[in-house]
């Protein structure tokens, strides 16, 4: 680590001392969210997710086909490699070249898709957890709500309020 490294760290960690101390004169409270757990915890999360699971399921149901078709070439070509002169050797590895890059292609598309639709169901969810958090947040006093997994080096369990916005959640329908 350089010098100026160094003296980075100490400043910033010199600063959130002495904003630790100016708060605690305020009665400073925290809280800790897991967004991910609470997202999936509410009624509208685990439709969410059993959406996005079905969906992923019919985009397998799309791709199984050409890993078949693929797996049964290979094995033809396998058993077969020993009795064919070079050119349909080269011919047929040309081939599943083309058959494994069709299924590359198809698995990278529906994953996009399935990127996307994540979004489209999560993000109303994560937009109302947001509000959420920041009601709980004014009505409970709180100085500070962290999302649990942010750089944080250590939080108490005791400030954990993912329980609180998950009933919340649900309360709000």
């Amino acid at each position: 680590m350089t010098f100026t490294n160094k003296m980075v760290g100490l400043v910033a960690l010199v600063a959130v001392l002495s904003w630790t101390v100016a708060a605690q004169d305020d009665g400073m409270k925290i809280g800790v969210v897991d967004l991910q757990q609470a997202m999936l915890s509410t009624d509208e999360g685990k439709s969410a997710l059993e959406e996005l699971q079905r969906k992923a399921r019919e985009a397998k149901q799309q791709v199984a086909p050409l890993e078949e078709q693929y797996f049964e070439k290979k094995n033809e070509f396998d058993s077969a490699s020993t009795i064919l002169s070079d050119e349909s050797r080269f011919d047929r590895s040309v081939e599943l070249a083309e058959l494994r890059n069709q299924i590359e292609s198809a698995a990278r598309e529906w994953e996009g898709k399935m990127k996307i639709e994540e979004g489209k169901l999560f993000q109303p969810i994560q937009k109302k957890m947001v509000e959420i958090i920041e009601e709980i947040g004014k009505e409970e006093g709180f100085t500070l709500i962290i999302a649990r997994g942010a750089p944080v080096v250590y939080s108490r369990e005791a400030l954990d309020i993912t329980d609180l916005v998950v009933a919340r959640f649900n309360k709000q329908g």
